[in-house]
């Protein structure tokens, strides 16, 4: 069982981090302004930084991390953006005080380092847009998604026409905690051995600008070190970018030939990632996948 952040509400304190890579500054104030309609926020002059291809330090963004996740006054920490560095931070960070009094960590792409922390301390999180992603083009729904996870006022929402790739031995049947995010990052947390996959998890991966072998190489690694036997379906979202080489094959006849022995449900084309739409989803929130139907919290 997952431990469920508490509610937040309009007006509770919400802290904006940078835990990864710098935000373009642009798309970073119009999300700030989005999410301060709504809420209060607290954040540092590191969220506008730049260290290299990191937004600060390792020291300066462990720092800001810890100091949000152990606030009392902060309801949950939402990321300014992805990009990469927040696997340097992990074991910076004060997990074993956040498991006895967590907030909603919130963000996707390279926050699925710490999604994946989260999981394996059991504290659901916020798989959703960053900062950046809300200043963009994106649309009221995936706004709301994102409200209605934080707020926890949503009713049960359905997923409905996936793509169906194997039924297994189900029949297209399964239900368990939603885990995951984006590929590589599942990958690279195998790698290190720091991926927990709860038996019987639905499996959320997705990606962005990886040419399928690539795909195929992740998916395999995660077969062979037994992360994906754990999975009791596995429902990919969007791969943007992943176009085929000359060799002709797509990203589908990937996701289809490295799953077909797992004899679980596997569906794609669910709405998250880095294509459009990505709408919000809680991470250990439990999912229930009927044919080409995801039901969700």
């Amino acid at each position: 069982m997952f431990r469920i952040p508490s509610a937040v509400r309009p007006g509770s304190l919400l802290a904006v981090c940078a835990p990864s890579s710098p935000a373009p500054r642009t798309d970073l104030f119009r999300g700030l302004a989005w999410l301060a309609l709504r809420y209060r926020l607290r954040l540092t002059s590191r969220v506008i930084g730049r260290c290299g291809y990191l937004a600060a330090t390792d020291a300066e963004r462990a720092e800001d991390f810890a100091r949000a996740m152990l606030d009392p006054d902060i309801s949950a920490i939402v990321c300014s953006r992805g990009g990469y560095g927040a696997m340097r931070i992990l074991d910076e960070l004060p997990w074993d005080a956040f498991a006895r009094a967590p907030k909603w960590i919130v963000g996707f792409s390279d926050v699925t380092a710490l999604h994946a922390v989260a999981t394996a301390h059991g504290i659901a999180s916020i798989h959703g847009p960053n900062v950046t992603g809300l200043g963009r083009s994106i649309t009221p729904m995936e706004r709301q998604t994102l409200i209605c996870a934080l707020e926890r006022t949503s009713k049960r929402r359905c997923w409905s026409g996936l793509t169906i790739l194997s039924r297994g031995l189900s029949r297209g049947r399964a239900a368990g905690p939603l885990v995951g995010g984006n590929l590589a990052l599942m990958a690279a947390m195998a790698a290190a051995g720091r991926l927990v996959i709860p038996p019987g998890a639905i499996l959320m991966l997705e990606d962005v600008t990886e040419r399928p072998y690539r795909i195929d190489r992740m998916l395999t690694a995660l077969g062979l070190g037994d992360h994906l036997a754990r999975a009791g379906a596995i429902v990919f979202g969007s791969f943007t970018q992943c176009e085929p080489a000359p060799d002709g094959v797509t990203v589908a006849d990937v996701l289809a030939e490295r799953t077909r022995d797992l004899h679980v449900p596997v569906v794609m084309d669910a709405p998250f990632g880095h294509g459009a739409p990505n709408e919000a989803f809680v991470v250990g929130s439990v999912g229930a996948l009927e044919d080409d139907a995801l039901f969700l919290r």
